[in-house]
């Protein structure tokens, strides 16, 4: 009841806002000079500029009468409490909204021939010049508010090239130009359109893009260039930067295609060129529709959630409308930041965050007893190459026996489909992450053979992610701060990169192709020599490799390789349904077997030594090479 009292007394206010303050006032008057000039010249045009019929209407009376009505809808219609000098699309339709109603209700009076008739034609032609004036009034306030703008307050801005002449191109212009006080000033569109050279666009000229952009420095000062092309490839962005870079210009971009949205491009998405730009990948293009109607209703499980690769998982799987999403995690600090980040998403998915050892199976069976899990993505596992050589133990427990108790628990609660995170250095291990992983794998493979046994399971492959936690990347651009040295293991070894989202985006397209007990591996594209990383992301933090910053070679780490592959020499490499998506052929391994490897992985796995144990895994996994320690 308060509520409601409070409602009625402060609505008023709302609506009629300050109308004692000066503002107010002056409000007024321009508004009422605005509605006095379009009913004059409605009238005048009404009665072709005789007046001395219009005085017959008793023009006075009307103008009173409906400049009340107008004044009226001009509150309700929020343009007294609006900051006139900001104006938008639907700032004008408010506008016309209160003309439109202030017209009708002018009709309704003409036609009751109530204390005055304003003549139809009057009527339409007063709203016109109204919607108009009104209009221009705004639209003139807010050029003068944008031109009044200075740069960092000192007048000065940045002559801007925009390359690429397309709508992504014009939309940043306009943009720049509506927004100068960020010191942006658009001069010219670089474009390889013939059809589009010579020409202006938004009173900016168009010109070719040149193959060296030092006269664009020396000539037409220009001081920044946007990259403003939607499908444009890593081989050509990396030749704009290099050539920026020997002109001095510095170079941005808009987001990627993977991150545009609908609609206009805002100057807020321009950012600096990252490697990912650079690298020649072609992007991956994804079935959503399929990906939807696996997720959509379904309780999903990810675990090791606070990971890159799982923290992913969860804000993709997450967008897809699941009936809950379980976020599993040993680590509570890492589990926290996704929790807090799904939710701050605002994507209004059901979150239950478990903070539990994979290989505390008692946990687990009381997890899936009691959430009728449908999906499983098990990312959860030590990753950390040099660091795991040390403790196979560790690496045996977590990696493999983790995933044979979960694996299993899912079977046994009826899971739809499970599907394990690897990597590619799974295949011929040279280190024990990779023959753990391997060994996961194994596990996951056997479980078609397992009594009973009605879950799809599938393990995913695929090589480094950009920017996940102990890739390259974060590592390099740690040391280009604080001024390198950046250091490289070997100068010609190579990797795989793929990007964060686009591999958790194929990890989910694999877990629609689930039919049985498959291996995936993702198509990563070429590898690529991690020293050309190091050169060009130092080249793009805007310094000379070898020059400002050095390149440090310090040797191969433990358990590393010059090169990664993607499959074993007893495995078949087959196409599947998505290109970027292959599976393996490959015998399936004896669920009794694996049992057994499991039970021994229990019973030494705390008792023997770092060589002992790396000759258990061998033993499991042949294709292992292990590097021993010395013994002392």
């Amino acid at each position: 009841m308060k509520n409601g009292l409070n409602l009625l007394i402060t609505a008023p206010k709302r609506l009629l806002p300050g109308f004692l303050s000066i503002r107010t006032l002056l409000i007024f008057v321009l508004y009422s000079t605005i509605i006095f000039g379009c009913f004059t010249l409605a009238m005048l045009f009404r009665f072709d500029f005789k007046f001395a019929l219009i005085g017959n209407f008793h023009p006075l009376e009307s103008f009173v009468f409906l400049l009340c009505i107008k004044m009226f809808f001009l509150v309700v219609c929020g343009q007294f409490r609006d900051m006139l000098s900001f104006f938008h699309m639907p700032d004008l339709l408010r506008i016309a909204a209160a003309m439109f109603l202030s017209s009708c209700v002018l009709l309704l009076f003409n036609s009751a021939d109530w204390i005055v008739s304003v003549p139809k034609g009057v009527i339409a032609v007063d709203f016109i010049l109204s919607v108009f004036s009104f209009g221009a009034l705004r639209m003139a306030l807010r050029i003068m508010r944008e031109r009044s703008y200075r740069a960092d307050g000192v007048g000065m801005s940045k002559r801007v090239a925009i390359i690429g002449a397309g709508d992504i191109g014009t939309s940043i212009a306009s943009n720049l130009m509506a927004h100068r006080n960020l010191g942006l000033h658009p001069v010219m569109f670089l474009d390889e359109d013939p059809s589009k050279q010579g020409k202006q666009i938004s009173s900016i000229n168009v010109y070719p893009l040149p193959e060296n952009f030092i006269p664009l420095k020396s000539v037409y000062k220009i001081d920044k260039a946007i990259i403003a092309i939607k499908h444009i490839s890593p081989v050509k962005i990396n030749r704009i930067v290099k050539e920026c870079r020997i002109a001095d210009i510095d170079v941005s971009i808009i987001p990627s295609t993977a991150d545009l949205a609908e609609g206009v491009v805002k100057v807020s998405q321009i950012r600096d060129v990252e490697i990912e730009d650079i690298l020649d990948r072609d992007p991956v293009e994804l079935d959503s529709q399929e990906i939807d109607s696996m997720i959509c209703g379904k309780v999903v499980l990810v675990t090791g959630a606070g990971g890159s690769i799982g923290g992913e998982l969860c804000r993709q799987i997450a967008s897809r409308n699941p009936s809950l999403l379980i976020i599993l995690d040993q680590c509570e600090v890492q589990l926290f930041k996704i929790e807090q980040d799904l939710r701050d998403s605002e994507y209004g998915v059901p979150l239950l965050s478990v903070v539990a050892d994979i290989e505390d199976s008692v946990r687990m069976e009381s997890l899936f007893s009691h959430r009728n899990i449908d999906i499983v993505f098990h990312a959860a596992a030590h990753k950390h190459v040099p660091m795991m050589e040390g403790q196979p133990s560790e690496a045996l427990r977590n990696n493999s026996h983790g995933t044979w108790v979960l694996a299993n628990i899912a079977s046994d609660y009826g899971v739809e489909k499970f599907v394990l995170i690897s990597t590619d250095k799974a295949i011929n291990p040279t280190n024990v992450m990779g023959a753990t992983k391997r060994l996961a794998e194994m596990f996951v493979h056997s479980m078609s053979g397992k009594p009973g046994n009605k879950t799809k399971f599938g393990a995913v492959r695929f090589g480094n992610v950009l920017g996940s936690s102990g890739s390259v990347i974060p590592t390099f651009k740690k040391q280009i701060a604080r001024g390198g040295p950046v250091t490289v293991t070997h100068p010609d070894v190579t990797r795989y990169f793929m990007t964060i989202p686009e591999a958790v985006g194929l990890v989910l397209q694999c877990a629609t192709q689930l039919s049985g007990s498959e291996i995936f591996v993702l198509d990563m594209g070429k590898p690529v020599k991690v020293m050309d990383v190091a050169r060009k992301l130092i080249s793009l933090s805007g310094y000379r490799p070898d020059i400002d910053i050095e390149i440090k070679i310090i040797g191969l780490r433990p358990g590393e390789k010059l090169f990664e592959e993607i499959q074993h020499k007893d495995e078949s490499l087959v196409q599947t349904a998505h290109p970027r998506i292959f599976g393996f052929v490959s015998e399936t391994p004896s669920y009794e077997d694996m049992r057994v490897i499991d039970e021994e992985i229990l019973k030494f796995s705390n008792k023997k030594s770092v060589n002992e144990l790396k000759e258990f895994i061998h033993s499991k996994v042949p294709e292992y090479k292990p590097q021993f320690y010395q013994q002392n």
